[in-house]
């Protein structure tokens, strides 16, 4: 409400086509999502946390003093962990490209404070149905591991849990979803 009173024009104007109630929505709903994601970050973490793995600091500073933050980092068996997650695979193709510049730039910052002799990146997919751009994650993260000499893996659902051994948290997780739609 806050915002809508400071900022009209984002809401109202002759060249905004959508009617104020329209656009309140959109704005409540891409914060819904956006939540969702958060929430996520969280989860993920606590079943790390429960099931041995060590949580890591997840700031980091990057060339010219950039602040930049993983969504998880942990460690595990002497091996580091980096892991940026999304809910889902459907960017266009401006998107996909900033997705990737932007695991390069977390990767060099991992690199510098980590080195590369233990570290494992993981771009993840949380949605196992929406694989758009799959290809080109693939090769680019390729390319990448190549360039810069880590293990660098795409994963989608349930492949993040089965490559950490965590088999069964990806149907717990999948059952509670089922158990939370249900409320709503």
């Amino acid at each position: 409400m806050e915002k809508i009173a400071k900022y009209p024009s984002r809401y109202i104007g002759l060249f905004r086509p959508t009617k104020p109630k329209a656009k309140i929505l959109q704005n409540l709903l891409q914060s819904h999502e956006i939540r969702f994601g958060d929430a996520f970050e969280t989860l993920i973490e606590e079943y790390l946390k429960e099931t041995g793995f060590k949580i890591l600091n997840k700031k980091f500073s990057a060339q010219k003093n950039d602040k930049l933050n993983v969504d998880q980092c942990f460690s595990k068996n002497e091996k580091v962990f980096f892991v940026e997650q999304k809910i889902r695979d459907d960017h266009d193709s401006t998107k996909k490209r900033g997705q990737i510049d932007n695991f390069e730039k977390k990767l060099n910052a991992m690199i510098n404070e980590k080195g590369e002799k233990n570290l494992i990146g993981i771009f993840y997919f949380i949605d196992p149905e929406l694989k758009k751009n799959k290809n080109y994650y693939i090769s680019s993260l390729e390319k990448m591991s190549n360039d810069y000499g880590v293990k660098l893996y795409l994963f989608y659902g349930k492949e993040l849990f089965d490559f950490l051994e965590l088999y069964e948290v990806w149907n717990e997780i999948l059952n509670y979803l089922e158990k939370w739609k249900k409320m709503k």
